[in-house]
């Protein structure tokens, strides 16, 4: 499995580059089995700083999200977020249509409420969606229409794009639900939703619970009595549990020194990162990284 050279960041890609044509937030594109260049860098690990749909009518390798690897399935849905740590094993052809949107064309009106959907939001992690013969009839007939707005400038292409984009969303949002299944959120699950967004955002600087309080104008102590009524686990396990994520993510795709990862992650001692990570896991550093590299060649 490709890793990073010594030092070499991770990268984030945008979704365009500055001098690449088309819209800066929104971009469609088909593939009809060709190999374009970009798709080079997506041998290597990497971030992408957008959201992104594939769906796949054929073709495709492996793949990896995160430490989960997925092998493409076809007339399947394909999906991340902007922050998730991705990486290809080879290129193979592949049929299909992309899309991909930034936080910027969610943030504008009246595009906000489609960052509430489950597919964005994707409270069960999840990354694949598998489509009957009618979710892939409606599929690509949305696709088709997304398309053709998208190679249609002028006055009415982005409330014309969005309209398109909403129905698709709700739609797969709707195959998301049954296929992984959750209720409909209460108050008290809304602001455990809001305390992992927060996490999500601050992570790195950020490891006490009273921090997160003072972000959301509530106290420690309600903080703490509504995350673990609702999760089950103490406000605490939350933000480990996200440094141990972001961990493993760097500690399986990057080379990076055990002190350049805690470093990274916030912690002023190396060796106290050790520890937490040894406690959180029951692994080393050095162990967890030694064993995932021989689990996965």
């Amino acid at each position: 499995m490709p890793t990073l050279l010594l030092d070499q960041p991770i990268p984030l890609y945008p979704l365009t580059a500055p001098d690449a044509p088309g819209n800066r937030h929104f971009q469609l594109t088909r593939a009809e089995g060709q190999q374009p260049a970009f798709r080079q860098n997506m041998l290597q690990p990497h971030r992408k700083d957008y959201y992104h749909l594939v769906f796949v009518q054929r073709g495709g390798s492996r793949h990896w999200v995160d430490m989960t690897p997925y092998v493409l399935k076809e007339n399947a849905l394909y999906f991340s977020a902007p922050g998730q740590l991705q990486l290809k094993e080879k290129l193979a052809p592949l049929w299909g249509v992309s899309v991909a949107f930034t936080r910027e064309f969610l943030a504008r009106q009246p595009n906000e409420a489609l960052a509430q959907l489950p597919l964005l939001r994707n409270p069960q992690n999840g990354h694949e969606l598998l489509l009957t013969p009618a979710d892939v009839a409606f599929v690509e007939d949305t696709l088709a229409r997304l398309e053709a707005e998208y190679h249609r400038p002028g006055e009415w292409q982005q409330p014309m794009l969005t309209a398109h984009l909403t129905v698709l969303l709700t739609y797969l949002s709707r195959l998301y639900t049954e296929q992984f299944p959750g209720d409909e959120p209460s108050a008290d699950q809304l602001l455990l939703r809001k305390y992992r967004a927060r996490i999500e955002e601050h992570f790195r600087e950020r490891h006490e619970v009273g921090a997160y309080a003072a972000l959301l104008n509530i106290s420690a102590g309600h903080l703490s009595e509504v995350v673990k009524a609702q999760s089950g686990k103490p406000a605490i396990a939350h933000i480990q549990e996200r440094l141990v994520l972001e961990a493993r993510r760097l500690l399986f795709h990057t080379p990076q020194s055990v002190k350049e990862i805690a470093y990274d992650l916030g912690f002023a001692d190396a060796s106290y990162f050790s520890r937490f990570f040894k406690r959180e896991t029951g692994l080393t550093p050095a162990e967890y990284r030694a064993g995932s590299r021989e689990m996965y060649p």
